[in-house]
């Protein structure tokens, strides 16, 4: 599905990809793990458009969309969901949501989508009436998904979900990302939480510098010295 070969980035003098290659199959839940400024948000920024890459190719489907805009990667099926949330404060949920549809031209289509938001996410139903920026972390978190998902992924792009919020939180937003591959969209999860990110990934990468330096099925990187000792706490 997602195909990232000898990907280069530089910006401000600084080179923050160095030939980074990678995949994502179709139905995968894959984990980018690694330090602050190993490269996990400058990847998901050159595969979503936000950043124009140096050297190398990013293909979708088996499209190159290494050079293509950031709204017609959207348009693809690609979607990325930023760290910080990036919500609309003064609007409500439910237009918050709407506002995730907005190149779904069909409004019945529409309808059924933040329906189906409303399905996976209860407390969304329940609080659709109040302002986005009076939610709590975790509600806001949980907003900025559902209204990924109004747009349509086939594969989502997370940066950071579970950044700030409370243990219990975590696991929910886990459990969420869970449901949302089961539902068929196929997840590239960015996450500073190595131990829940691998607990539901199906495969994994670790970035130093800007580079792939492990890479392997989830339940092996759960059990990778280097892992253990870096992300997982020494446990």
């Amino acid at each position: 599905m997602l195909e990232i070969d000898g990907l280069d980035v530089h910006y401000d003098g600084v080179h923050a990809l160095r030939g980074l290659s990678l995949s994502v199959a179709e139905g995968e839940i894959v984990a980018l793990l690694g330090n602050n400024g190993a490269g996990k948000t400058t990847t998901l920024s050159a595969i979503s458009g936000l950043v124009r890459p140096s050297g190398g190719t990013v293909a979708f489907q088996g499209d190159d969309i290494t050079r293509r805009r950031p709204h017609r990667i959207t348009a693809a099926g690609l979607v990325h969901v930023p760290e910080g949330r990036k919500i609309f404060s003064t609007l409500s949920v439910h237009e918050n949501l709407q506002l995730g549809g907005y190149l779904v031209r069909d409004q019945v289509e529409l309808r059924r989508r933040v329906e189906r938001v409303y399905e996976l996410l209860p407390r969304m139903a329940e609080r659709r009436a109040q302002h986005g920026g009076t939610l709590s972390g975790g509600e806001q978190q949980m907003l900025a998904i559902g209204r990924a998902l109004v747009t349509g992924p086939k594969l989502l792009l997370l940066d950071e979900p579970s950044m700030g919020l409370a243990p219990l939180i975590v696991a929910q937003i886990m459990d969420l990302i869970r449901d949302i591959n089961t539902d068929g969209t196929s997840v590239l999860l960015v996450e500073q939480n190595a131990a829940a990110a691998l607990k539901i990934a199906h495969r994994g990468y670790v970035l130093e510098s800007g580079a792939c330096v492990l890479d392997g099925p989830a339940a092996s990187l759960r059990e990778e010295p280097k892992v253990v000792e870096a992300y997982l706490g020494g446990t």
